[in-house]
């Protein structure tokens, strides 16, 4: 009787109809050659995130384990890109009104990572596409990993950039699988590296070349290709065919043993730490949480380490900085859907003055975007060091393998080098980037002035002839007064100019220049540089108090007069101190 009831639970599983996987939305399953291949998939989303799709694969997996009904398991995408890329779930993270609650969160997270590692049936990760965040944290769990070597194919742990750190284990397992400097390198600076360079870290088992078009495209048959590979090396780990434990590399092996010693680590740890507070002045709490949980696990275990690891995970959540962060990031998003529709002019040709290092930077991203671009010096040695610095940034690619050497000079037949103006009467737009000195700055805006055609206002006026801006000359007649030794503290010069950048925001929104607090915001920050970590003038209103900023503006205007006057949006907000521009939690990423 028995062994008929486990005959009719693995026909069940076998045929794909057992109850519980036949009630999940966020993840499939199937078998092939005696492996579980479970598919993340949510139908809600263009890329995968996590939240329910976490609590499916851990009812599959408990239930493999279970009735043991699998000899290896497959983790890969349904989606033709990687497996999860989102930090944290925003939803969760809202109804979350503690550091305590969100820790927990981490902690489930945490447990079944362990569960994943410490799992007899060999786990393997197969990833095409963005593999970030909880998603690396996952296939780092995983006893082997394989990632195709696509330009799309990028591993990473941008939480950083969110003033988070990764939550479900990465502070714990990165600095075992790719040493501690590597790991330092990927968790601090958030940024995404490529397949070639997993591999080359420790952090990739296995790189399989993307296929081209076929009776599919060449991404459907990439990630069938990727599937059957890492089918067979499933089947390969189970038969022990593939050992569990590799062996490092000579590299990592010899930077294990260096930095296995004490008095090396402490001065990595302190290396690290002065560097970063050098990079954020102490504005940014997340990096020195990473190397304070790095450091926790390494020298006092994993336990301390994973426990130290949720909890500042739960602290990062609530800090106004990560709200800001989180806020921006998601609003970049938003904005990029374009309400204005296309431009007037379009912008296909571009001159540049100046062929220094910011020159070189404007015409290597203007060329990169297809532009047709004249880069100007006004000597030979100097345009020649600009298209150097310009080829070898693409050449530097090239040599890393993220474009071949045929797309690097197509790039670069985009762009010309002159110590001339010729063409400049042609070009849709001029950008300065000459050396920083006033009379250069003033005789090559003479003289680009008698070449180019004139787009309007500015500090001149232009019709027929040329005469000054009457709206320039009010306003410098308008900073003429000395202020006070009562409002002169080094306090009241920075709210003296943040106070301005804010009110002419808020006017902005007032006005109907600007459709929500959250455009205000992203063009602050990265229009005219706005601090991020207060996450833009709106945010900033919200967070520093509408009735507070306002007496300060109060206390400037008796001095300078109307130019500090408190627009009536801000006045609204000291009325009601429940009026908020955004509404819900900051620690949420919607608006």
């Amino acid at each position: 009787m028995a062994v008929t009831r486990a005959a009719g639970v693995f026909s069940k599983f076998a045929t794909g109809k057992h109850p519980l996987l036949s009630a999940h939305k966020h993840i499939s399953f199937e078998y092939k050659d005696d492996v579980a291949v479970i598919r993340f998939n949510d139908p809600t989303s263009k890329v995968n995130k996590q939240s329910l799709q976490l609590h499916e694969l851990a009812d599959v997996l408990g239930d493999i384990w279970l009735y043991r009904s699998s000899k290896s398991v497959v983790l890969i995408s349904g989606k033709l890109t990687g497996l999860l890329t989102a930090p944290a779930d925003s939803n969760m993270l809202q109804s979350c009104t503690t550091s305590e609650e969100v820790a927990s969160l981490c902690e489930e997270a945490q447990k079944l990572f362990k569960r994943i590692e410490q799992s007899r049936v060999p786990i393997v990760a197969a990833i095409h596409g963005s593999c970030l965040s909880r998603g690396l944290e996952l296939a780092t769990a995983c006893h082997y990993r394989i990632a195709t070597k696509s330009k799309e194919t990028v591993l990473g742990t941008p939480e950083v950039m969110l003033g988070l750190l990764p939550g479900a284990g990465g502070t714990q397992r990165l600095p075992k699988m790719v040493g501690l400097l590597g790991a330092f390198d990927m968790l601090l600076s958030g940024k995404n590296i490529t397949a070639d360079e997993a591999k080359k870290m420790g952090l990739v088992d296995q790189l399989v070349d993307p296929l081209g078009p076929g009776l599919k495209s060449p991404e459907e048959r990439t990630m069938e290709y990727l599937e059957e590979v890492a089918v067979g090396v499933a089947n390969d780990l189970a038969n022990k065919k593939i050992p569990l434990t590799r062996e490092k590399s000579f590299r990592l092996k010899l930077w294990d043993a260096v930095t296995g010693l004490g008095p090396v680590r402490k001065i990595i740890y302190s290396t690290v730490t002065k560097r970063v507070q050098k990079q954020t002045k102490n504005l940014y709490p997340a990096p020195f949480q990473i190397i304070e949980c790095v450091k926790t696990g390494i020298e006092h275990g994993s336990n301390a380490g994973y426990l130290a690891e949720a909890q500042s995970f739960g602290k990062l959540v609530m800090t106004s900085e990560s709200k800001a962060l989180i806020g921006l990031h998601n609003g970049r998003l938003l904005c990029k859907k374009n309400r204005f529709g296309p431009p007037e002019k379009e912008v296909k040709k571009l001159a540049i003055l100046g062929a220094g290092l910011m020159g070189a930077g404007i015409a290597q991203v203007s060329v990169d975007k297809g532009l047709t671009s004249i880069l100007k010096d006004t000597t030979e040695d100097a345009i020649s060091k600009g298209y150097e610095k310009v080829h070898k940034s693409f050449d530097t690619k090239v040599k890393k393998k993220a474009m071949i050497s045929f797309e690097r000079d197509a790039i670069m037949s985009n762009l010309s080098i002159q110590t001339d103006y010729s063409g400049f009467e042609s070009a849709d737009m001029v950008i300065e980037a000459v050396f920083e000195d006033l009379n250069i700055k003033h005789k090559v805006l003479k003289e680009v002035e008698a070449v180019s055609c004139k787009s309007g206002k500015g500090f001149f006026l232009y019709g027929k002839t040329k005469s000054v801006n009457p709206e320039v000359e009010e306003i410098l007649k308008n900073h003429q007064v000395t202020a006070p030794s009562a409002i002169s503290s080094e306090y009241d010069m920075q709210y003296r100019l943040l106070s301005r950048c804010i009110n002419e925001s808020l006017m902005c929104l007032q006005e109907g220049i600007i459709q929500s607090p959250l455009e205000g915001d992203i063009g602050a920050v990265f229009g005219y540089g706005f601090p991020p970590m207060h996450g833009g003038p709106f945010r900033f209103v919200d967070t520093f108090g509408a009735e507070r900023l306002v007496s300060l503006m109060k206390r400037f205007e008796d001095v300078y007069g109307n130019q500090f006057t408190p627009c009536q949006l801000l006045l609204d907000h000291t009325k009601d101190p429940s009026k908020r521009f955004y509404q819900s939690s900051p620690s949420l990423l919607q608006y």
